[in-house]
């Protein structure tokens, strides 16, 4: 893609201070893992950055194969159709994704989880249909649910223990292939560097020449921005509550599925989380939603390293106390009445 499709990341970061000419900088946008994949980075030379996105680009693709569910030929899907039927030879990448996985529900509480495919499945099947789940099918969905189901058996085998269990990595996956790509140019020493699925999944690799780091537009819980931020070698995710959604019976259910319930969250709001891997910080966003502001900023203050604001529909936000030095978030004008907060 040209260089035009990295433009809004560009702005958001080209006004920051003056600086020197960097010896090298690209710019490059491809579509990867159901998004625009932007890569901006500073190299000493042209031909050694280009050799760079190349890599990027072939990591993302592999982990698309990987770890898709629209596909029924991937790893994911083979795993999924096999469930209950034993361990099964995965991936070293697809086993270390699902560990964290489980990792992260403990850490969330189990309000983060990737086996809640079952419940994917039946809210989609409900927009469809235009019909609500019946409480059976719900029952018999959250029965599935649950990663003490979910087992890494070694580094290249998995098990899901229930029949008709699956995982979906929709939530992480994209995290987990920046991680990839992170340490892929801090390998080569890339000075600076910011990566970018669909901008709701990001990492900032140190800052463009003669800036303090990358300025980052959010968006916002109404399709605007919530305001800019300010990232250097941190990973964040963005994630929306309401951004892909069905509507039932003239009520909107979002893709962000409480597992404890299995119900999908119906208010909109906007949660951003800084976290040292990117798919922590998806797994965290997630979360943060699910939780809501209070519970959910007070598990990021539990963990150092972690930050996190949450954005009401109303443009209202609280964050943790760290958030604001950590980012030093400019907000976007807002309407009167609108306020912002912080945790505790």
């Amino acid at each position: 893609m040209s260089r035009a499709a990295c433009s809004l990341l560009v702005l958001a970061w080209a006004a920051a201070a003056p600086r020197p000419a960097p010896a090298v900088e690209l710019c490059e946008g491809r579509y990867a893992m159901g998004t625009l994949l932007e890569v901006t980075l500073e190299s000493s030379d042209r031909g050694v950055g280009l050799e760079h996105l190349t890599e990027l680009y072939a990591i993302a693709e592999r982990l698309d194969a990987l770890l898709t569910l629209y596909d029924p030929a991937s790893q994911l899907s083979r795993l999924n159709a096999a469930a209950g039927r034993g361990p099964q030879q995965v991936d070293r990448d697809l086993a270390g994704v699902l560990r964290q996985s489980i990792d992260f529900a403990a850490q969330t509480r189990g309000t983060f989880d990737v086996t809640v495919g079952p419940l994917v499945a039946l809210w989609r099947q409900a927009g469809l249909r235009g019909a609500l789940p019946t409480r059976g099918e719900l029952a018999r969905a959250r029965a599935r649910v649950g990663v003490d189901g979910l087992r890494v058996v070694s580094p290249t085998s998995a098990e899901l223990a229930r029949t008709g269990a699956s995982v979906d990595l929709g939530g992480i996956a994209k995290g987990y292939a920046l991680d990839r790509m992170a340490e892929r140019l801090r390998g080569a020493g890339t000075a600076g560097a910011l990566l970018s699925f669909g901008q709701s999944s990001l990492w900032a690799i140190g800052a463009p020449p003669g800036a303090d780091g990358w300025r980052i537009l959010v968006r916002g819980p109404d399709g605007g921005y919530a305001g800019l931020v300010t990232l250097r070698d941190r990973a964040v995710s963005v994630s929306g509550s309401l951004g892909q959604s069905v509507e039932v019976g003239a009520r909107r259910y979002g893709h962000v599925i409480d597992p404890r319930s299995g119900r999908p969250l119906e208010r909109p709001a906007v949660a951003m989380v800084l976290a040292p891997s990117a798919a922590e910080a998806e797994a965290l966003s997630k979360a943060l939603l699910v939780l809501g502001a209070r519970e959910g900023l007070a598990l990021l203050e539990s963990a150092p390293g972690r930050e996190g604001i949450y954005i009401d529909a109303a443009g209202r936000s609280v964050a943790t106390r760290g958030w604001q030095a950590a980012t030093r978030f400019e907000a976007a004008p807002r309407a009167p009445g609108r306020e912002r907060r912080r945790a505790g």
